[in-house]
């Protein structure tokens, strides 16, 4: 069974997400968490063979992204904003203690739960995220969010997100690009159209050549205690080799994928959703 749902926020904004499954199963929750501009779509191909398993999926739209109100000002697309939004969404479908699968700032956003809220972290997922940010990836992620056309139509789509990120991405194929087309843009009247407020570019104004990477050891911490899987892209410019190891080194248990010729961040699909449903099936 598949559900779209909403809510409100705490300022009255209408949010949305998808419930995959049944709210009868036993076993633990998941809460799926996209990127800064992704949506719901990102978690399609892993939210379906979870379900499958008989566990109930969570799939947010954060503010300003997808099927979710847009807040006229921007002020409010701030990650603490957002926290307390995915609190008031699980609160809403009478989910707490879950697993959750964050991608990019979705990751970011579960490391800060379990810092917040450790009783209702069993577990996480990490793609492509973790203990510290790197600025370049930041910048480069500055450069192109809420800048340009919509594309022409879904070849135009695939085209431009070639263009913009296949260097990042040499293990991509056509299709790849093409499927990735279809989980970036939204469909009105069979064209593709942006998911996603371009005023979510006024949150990274600040940064600039001078800007720091951004340390989160103090959050990643807060899953010491729990099960972790990190998933890197191998061509990733947000998290490098590096920080992996590091993470690796704070938590003993930490499980780590490397996704060769795939950068920021990994698709979540085949062998690594996989990965991911066995991982989480270990998770009590």
């Amino acid at each position: 069974m598949v559900e779209d749902f909403s809510y409100l926020g705490r300022d009255g904004l209408t949010l949305a997400g998808r419930d995959y499954g049944s709210g009868d199963s036993p076993l633990l929750p998941v809460v799926c968490l996209p990127g800064l501009t992704r949506t719901t779509r990102d978690f399609e191909l892993l939210a379906a063979p979870l379900a499958a398993r008989n566990r109930r999926v969570l799939v947010f739209d954060y503010r300003g992204r997808g099927r979710s109100g847009r807040d006229p000002t921007g002020l409010s697309y701030t990650v603490p904003t957002e926290i307390d939004d995915i609190l008031l969404g699980m609160a809403s479908r009478g989910v707490s203690r879950s697993v959750f699968v964050g991608t990019s700032r979705g990751g970011i956003i579960a490391m800060s739960l379990a810092a917040a809220r450790p009783d209702l972290v069993a577990g996480a997922v990490l793609n492509d995220i973790g203990s510290v940010v790197e600025a370049t990836g930041l910048l480069r992620i500055k450069s192109y969010v809420g800048k340009g056309a919509a594309p022409g139509d879904w070849g135009e789509a695939a085209g431009m997100l070639r263009a913009l990120h296949g260097a990042f991405f040499p293990a991509f194929s056509d299709l790849d690009w093409q499927t990735q087309a279809r989980l970036t843009f939204a469909e009105q009247d069979g064209k593709p159209v942006m998911d996603y407020d371009p005023l979510l570019a006024r949150g990274l104004d600040a940064l600039n050549d001078a800007t720091p990477s951004a340390d989160l050891s103090a959050v990643f911490q807060a899953l010491v205690a729990v099960p972790v899987m990190l998933i890197r892209g191998g061509t990733s410019d947000l998290i490098t080799r590096e920080t992996a190891e590091t993470m690796a080194r704070q938590h003993p248990g930490l499980v780590t994928i490397e996704v060769p010729g795939e950068g920021h961040p990994p698709m979540l699909r085949g062998n690594l959703v996989t990965a991911i449903a066995d991982f989480i099936d270990g998770i009590r």
